[in-house]
């Protein structure tokens, strides 16, 4: 019998990996509610070092996992425009203006091939998205995305434009996040990978307090040449290798203990733009207007106070009301903007047989 299909089923949503980009999107903010006690507490800059070394590769893994579907199809293609690009522009245009009134800015100017602060994970997630077609046809994706990171490492002369360097050292990450099934996440969910997990992230917050006098902090950023950092070209590809292994063994130890029901954080997972967007707005008014200058903060239970308040903040928005309230240019439908989709030419198959 032929005729109307029926509606597809509602789009099932995996609980552990909402809890994983909630989790993720946290602790980005607690590293930025962090940096201004490095300078003061090697206990605080061991702990901004530990979750610089995995935040961002875990959401870049798990951002690559989502786009394994991704071929250019005209659906797509336009959720990556309302998706992705809009919201580029709409807060690349509302951090500029926020600029400005702070003062930060002596001209209000737009400058869309520079990105400021956190805008440079939507230049990124576009290009990779891009790309996604190209990962999946050649032999060696990861070790070629590797290779790529490694020239960019060591290009001074790379430029600033579109803040390459950065999207182009996070690349292998998104890569190895498309070539990754759902098996490959279930062996770090097992109780042995977390119990195995236990005593490596503990290794790894000790090294990091060690490494706060010695180590160059500027390498977990991903934005700059190893000449720019003042080391020969072969230091920044040992460095680029080593943070690469260290980042991937972080980020199975992270996952392994993100829970895999559903919690009452887990509705927010789907709001993790939101706040990965919004609180830096908050992030950069602190250090503009002196919100740690008082000596309280600089204490124990200062440090711990600015931990739950970044907390509590990123969480509020990743809450359904502040989606609903900026779907219009986080997710805006647009369209208007689009053309409608060509007729299926006369005599072409109109549906399924069913």
């Amino acid at each position: 019998m032929q005729g109307t299909s029926p509606p597809p089923p509602a789009k099932h949503r995996d609980a552990f990996f909402d809890n994983a980009k909630y989790l993720a999107i946290v602790l980005v903010a607690l590293g930025h509610a962090w940096e201004p006690l490095y300078a003061g507490s090697r206990s605080a800059a061991a702990l901004y070092i530990f979750v610089y070394a995995f935040h961002m590769p875990a959401f870049t893994v798990i951002s690559g996992y989502f786009s394994r579907s991704f071929a250019m199809r005209r659906n797509q293609l336009q959720r990556l425009v309302t998706g992705v690009a809009v919201p580029y522009i709409v807060f690349q245009t509302a951090y500029a203006a926020f600029r400005y009134w702070a003062g930060d800015l002596p001209d209000f100017s737009v400058d869309l091939t520079d990105p400021w602060f956190l805008t440079w994970f939507l230049v990124a997630l576009f290009l990779w998205r891009l790309t996604a077609p190209l990962w999946r046809i050649v032999r060696w994706p990861v070790p070629l995305a590797l290779a790529i990171a490694l020239a960019a490492s060591v290009s001074p002369d790379l430029g600033s434009g579109l803040d390459l360097q950065r999207v182009l050292q996070f690349l292998p990450f998104f890569v190895l996040g498309m070539c990754l099934k759902p098996e490959h996440f279930q062996v770090v969910r097992r109780r042995a990978a977390r119990i195995a997990a236990v005593p490596v992230l503990v290794a790894a917050l000790a090294f990091a307090y060690w490494a706060v006098p010695r180590m160059n902090d500027a390498w977990f950023y991903h934005t700059d040449s190893a000449q720019h950092l003042g080391v020969p070209w072969w230091c920044g590809v040992l460095m680029q290798l080593a943070m690469f292994g260290c980042s991937l063994v972080l980020t199975a130890c992270f996952l392994a203990w993100v829970p895999g029901r559903r919690m009452w954080c887990t509705v927010l997972g789907a709001g993790t733009l939101y706040g990965y967007l919004l609180h830096g707005f908050l992030a950069k008014a602190s250090r503009w207007w002196d919100w740690y200058d008082a000596d309280w903060i600089h204490t124990p239970w200062g440090a711990l106070a600015i931990t739950l308040l970044a907390g509590v903040i990123v969480t509020l928005l990743c809450t359904p009301p502040v989606q609903r309230a900026l779907r219009f240019v986080m997710e805006p439908k647009m369209t208007w903007a689009f053309r409608k989709e060509p007729s299926p030419p006369p005599g072409a198959p109109q549906g399924r047989t069913v």
